[in-house]
């Protein structure tokens, strides 16, 4: 992907939903994003998904962040992928937390900002965008 295309593309796909769809693209579990704007300052955006293992919650936040590096983005923090129960990944407007299963279901985030909106994050525009080729440039 050039540059051109990456700068085309960031204008027609939000960071959020790059996010999402790398999170799906590595068979996460019920990839959520809540729009925070009208309720915190804290994000923009909460993009919230689930692996089955402490392996496949690695994967999938390093997806993300191989993806939203290759828009631009580049993770303020980032805590927990050594123990991979729950990757918190900081990228100011936009915070991506990837949880095991098990602790998704303990914390019940979605529960602690249901005041939030949900998000459509499925109509991302060009597939081609967000392929697993666009990271290794």
């Amino acid at each position: 992907m050039t540059t051109d295309e990456v700068n085309q593309s960031v204008n027609e796909i939000s960071a959020h939903q790059v996010a999402a769809k790398a999170a799906d693209d590595k068979k996460a579990l019920d990839v959520l994003v809540l729009d925070l704007r009208e309720i915190t300052s804290l994000a923009d955006y909460f993009v919230i998904a689930s692996g089955t293992s402490d392996r496949h919650v690695r994967t999938i936040a390093e997806e993300i962040e191989a993806k939203l590096k290759a828009f631009g983005y580049k993770a303020l923090s980032q805590e927990g992928l050594d123990d991979a129960s729950w990757v918190l990944l900081d990228y100011g407007d936009i915070v991506v937390h990837v949880f095991l299963n098990e602790t998704r279901d303990f914390y019940k985030i979605e529960r602690l900002w249901a005041d939030a909106n949900r998000v459509d994050w499925g109509s991302l525009g060009p597939s081609n965008l967000v392929t697993s080729d666009s990271s290794s440039n």
